[in-house]
């Protein structure tokens, strides 16, 4: 235990501290990285950015030549890197000043540069070092072949290998092989030759001073801050490893650091990859110079504020006629709203496709003809949206063009709630799983672009990868059991294409789906709790949150009595539809029977909010907005907005035109207009008797309160002319 401690402490003092290892004498030595890459992937270019970053110079190998190095991802292979390596390195076989980094380009990020790397090489005494992992692999069966260590990862990883340019090469010639070999087994077996290994002076990095190989490690790494870049560092080896690879399963892991190592986020700086490598838009002086986008809506089942979700597609500012409108609708009952959309708007868009729901096509088979069409019109992206997003923010398109990512979505989230349109990380399984950072993004703590494993709902990409999904899988949102959006991004990551998310601004926000209502009228008047951003959006009038703050005088156009701005026209106008379609009007007389007892002393011709179903969510708006009035205006009595008379009163001179005097059974009375004096109706309002003083030609959506009982004895007055509908609610009885 004693001799451990010993050794942890020289691991400290040697590779946690790199700025020391950075002086020890290296400027006898050059170094050259080497990889193989025979594609410019997403992953390569992240690669070649962090040797950028660091001024590292590199000589890659294959590019864009055939890999017939076997499907490394899923079986053994790569031997194709070994025979490039001898193809090139022959010219530095005898150059012992010159070190050599080999390692993978895909799923590679360089966090240090020259002078770290070859102090801690020099530190290890060793001609040639190979990184180190905790699994053995390809071929368990050699584990008892390999050296017991006390401290660090026993086993060979051929991701990571640095060394004098001549015992590299004469690592590379001791055997030959096919391309398909795998190039693991190769190093290994060299490394297990007890001769050769001394021979060639080779060790294994067993604590990640150069190469982090996360495959199995994710648990022992935490992402720290060096003055104006990120590291990973080790924390049970205390190292801060030169290189990180994210091997075998390992690469959504990668992609987590890469957000922030080397030059990523920092919370000195946010964002400082924001701004790089954009597409100019502004640039464009004619709209046919836009790229053609397919703007594909995925209408899967009945979704609140969908009239809403149209009129935000309608307001993006991106050119229409560089819109190619694609629309999956299955929900039957949403077919008259898509119907009348088009009608307004149609001819906006360069063409329209609508799959309606009695054609039966599957969420799927929807998605498949979208990129097909989209591969079929020449379009340049393809942006999916589904009907539960609320892109409230009309640049929203235009940004995610600029930036010039294959793929990208902007974050969503349902208000006041962690559920958004993406996973930072992924379970061992393929499914969810809460990244480090998922709060801070998802709250907006840090603004800027994220490589993410999963995306849902909303999102861009360029019809270069649709051509190569479709070339590559066929069918990219089928993956057996996985619903389409699973299946996309799985095929995605196989690929090595990078997923986006950019919470840089607001973009919108998710909505709940449908609660199933049963109402045929105004069903998003039930979404008051599930929904309520977009419920105030729709019916509470912009001017009442004025009207609740302390500096706001409250109109008072009689003692005790205030009037403010609560409702939208458009709840106004619900409120009296809802209640005429229901029909079920009392008859006036004294005599009620919905009422305990069944007695009215000062009735009305009116229908009750329960008659409707529409108890609960009138409960639940007394408590939430007026209530905030009343507190300020009446202060020092605590209001418990309990009601159980809330109905809708109709007046009209044919029917009951005005309502003797009376008190009300309640300790404040909300009375709300619902329709407009003057062309609605003529005459009408409120008069207090005490006080001789009245109320009149209340602006529709306009609520006004005052006490019940005792001090307000009031009267309706007569309505000469038309129908008046007010909403009545009784508070505190």
């Amino acid at each position: 235990m004693i001799l451990y401690l010993l050794y942890a402490l020289v691991l400290f003092a040697q590779s946690g501290l790199t700025t020391q290892e950075a002086t020890d004498s290296t400027s006898d030595l050059d170094l050259l990285i080497v990889t193989v890459a025979t594609d410019e992937t997403d992953g390569y270019k992240r690669f070649a950015d962090s040797l950028k970053y660091f001024n590292l110079d590199v000589l890659v190998l294959g590019m864009n030549e055939e890999w017939t190095g076997g499907d490394v991802r899923v079986t053994v292979g790569g031997g194709m890197k070994v025979n490039l390596l001898k193809k090139a390195l022959g010219k530095y076989k005898d150059n012992q000043n010159l070190v050599l980094f080999f390692t993978d380009s895909y799923d590679v990020v360089f966090a240090a540069g020259k002078d770290e790397i070859l102090g801690k090489f020099k530190n290890f005494n060793s001609k040639l070092i190979f990184s180190a992992e905790t699994t053995i692999w390809p071929d368990a069966s050699l584990k008892s072949q390999y050296p017991e260590v006390n401290v660090g990862k026993r086993f060979l990883c051929s991701g990571g290998i640095i060394g004098y340019a001549p015992q590299f090469w004469a690592a590379i010639n001791q055997w030959d092989l096919v391309d398909t070999d795998d190039d693991q087994l190769y190093y290994t077996k060299l490394y297990l030759n007890e001769g050769i290994r001394a021979e060639l002076n080779m060790s294994l990095d067993h604590t990640s001073k150069l190469v982090q190989n996360i495959n199995f490690a994710r648990s022992e790494l935490e992402l720290v801050e060096q003055e104006t870049t990120s590291r990973v560092k080790n924390v049970k080896y205390h190292t801060f490893p030169s290189v990180i690879h994210g091997n075998g399963p390992s690469k959504v892991h990668l992609n987590y650091f890469s957000n922030y190592m080397p030059d990523g986020w920092h919370s000195d700086t946010g964002c400082r990859k924001c701004e790089q490598d954009l597409l100019d838009l502004s640039s464009l002086e004619q709209e046919d110079s836009y790229p053609l986008v397919q703007l594909s809506i995925f209408i899967e089942d009945t979704m609140p504020f969908f009239s809403e979700f149209l009129q935000r597609i309608e307001k993006l500012s991106y050119p229409k006629s560089r819109i190619a409108l694609f629309i999956h609708n299955n929900e039957q009952t949403l077919e008259r709203v898509v119907a009348q959309f088009l009608l307004r708007h149609r001819s906006k868009f360069n063409s329209v496709k609508v799959v309606a729901p009695h054609e039966q096509v599957s969420e799927l088979e929807a998605r498949q003809m979208a990129i097909e069409r989209c591969v079929a019109v020449n379009c340049d992206y393809q942006f999916s949206v589904n009907a539960d997003v609320q892109l409230t923010n009309p640049d929203t398109l235009n940004f995610l063009i600029t930036k010039n990512k294959k793929v990208i979505a902007p974050l969503v989230r349902r208000p006041g709630k962690l559920w958004s349109n993406f996973w930072g990380a992924l379970n061992i399984d393929g499914y969810y799983a809460r990244s480090e950072d998922y709060l801070a993004i998802v709250d907006m703590e840090r603004r800027g672009i994220w490589n993410i494993p999963f995306m849902n709902s909303v999102y861009l990409i360029k019809v270069e990868v649709l051509h190569q999904l479709i070339d590559e899988v066929g069918k990219p949102f089928s993956d057996g059991d996985l619903d389409p959006d699973m299946a996309l991004c799985s095929h995605l990551r196989n690929e090595g294409v990078f997923i986006y998310l950019s919470n840089e601004y607001e973009f919108g926000h998710l909505v709940v789906p449908d609660l199933k209502v049963d109402s045929e009228v105004h069903p998003d008047l039930w979404q008051i709790k599930a929904n309520a951003k977009d419920w105030e959006d729709k019916y509470i009038h912009p001017g009442f949150w004025n009207a609740t703050l302390s500096e706001t005088k409250v109109t008072q156009p009689c003692p005790d009595v205030y009037m403010f701005p609560l409702f939208t026209p458009a709840m106004a106008d619900a409120i009296v539809e809802l209640m005429e379609f229901h029909g079920k009007w009392s008859t006036g007389n004294n005599e009620d029977e919905r009422l305990t007892g069944g007695y009215e002393n000062v009735p009305t011709i009116d229908i009750h909010m329960n008659q409707v179903g529409y108890e609960k969510q009138w409960l639940h708006l007394l408590a939430t907005y007026p209530l905030k009035v009343v507190q300020k205006v009446y202060p020092g009595y605590d209001s418990k907005a309990h009601s159980i008379m809330m109905f809708v009163v109709r007046y009209k001179p044919s029917e009951q035109p005005f309502l003797r005097p009376h008190h009300d059974s309640s300790t404040w009375t909300m009375n709300v207009a619902l329709n407009t004096h003057g062309q609605d109706y003529e005459g009408g309002g409120c008069r207090f008797l005490r006080y001789n003083c009245s109320a009149t030609q209340i602006p529709k959506g306009y609520a006004l309160i005052h006490p019940g009982r005792l001090t307000h004895y009031h009267e309706g007055l007569q309505t000469t002319k038309g129908t008046r509908y007010i909403a009545v609610s009784f508070v505190d009885p």
